[in-house]
């Protein structure tokens, strides 16, 4: 099936996808602030972290199953095949080499998929906590 928006309706909707403060960000603060735990939000660490824990030298990334491709919930496009397989391959191999650079750097990363945080948010948080020792 072709697409039913023009290239320019196509174009800005898909300028409207939020990069920061998406509803399963929102969700994770949240209960993270509610079991007590201090959090920062504005950093400049290679790949913008959502949350970072600057003592705990621990960042989180919240993944969305699209874009990074989650093996549970990803399906490609069927319209535009090649880019978009181009546009997400690479994104993974962003996400790679941003891990390594902050390990590198004596972060510990986590990444949790969108899914994770909507399906089982109590098992997210405590993930969290446990990686952060106060």
């Amino acid at each position: 099936m072709t697409d039913v928006l023009t290239s320019v309706q196509r174009s800005y909707c898909m300028s409207r996808i939020r990069g920061k403060d998406t509803k399963p960000e929102l969700i994770l603060r949240k209960a993270l602030s509610c079991h007590g735990l201090r959090y920062r939000l504005k950093n400049k660490l290679p790949g913008r972290p959502d949350i970072v824990f600057h003592r705990q030298r621990t960042v989180i990334f919240i993944d969305g199953c699209f874009w990074h491709m989650c093996p549970k919930h990803f399906t490609l496009p069927r319209t535009n095949r090649k880019f978009w397989k181009v546009k997400l391959n690479e994104n993974l191999k962003r996400d790679c080499k941003i891990n390594k650079e902050l390990k590198k750097q004596g972060w510990t990363v986590i990444r949790l998929w969108e899914h994770q945080i909507e399906n089982n948010l109590n098992h997210c948080v405590k993930k969290v906590s446990s990686l952060i020792k106060y």
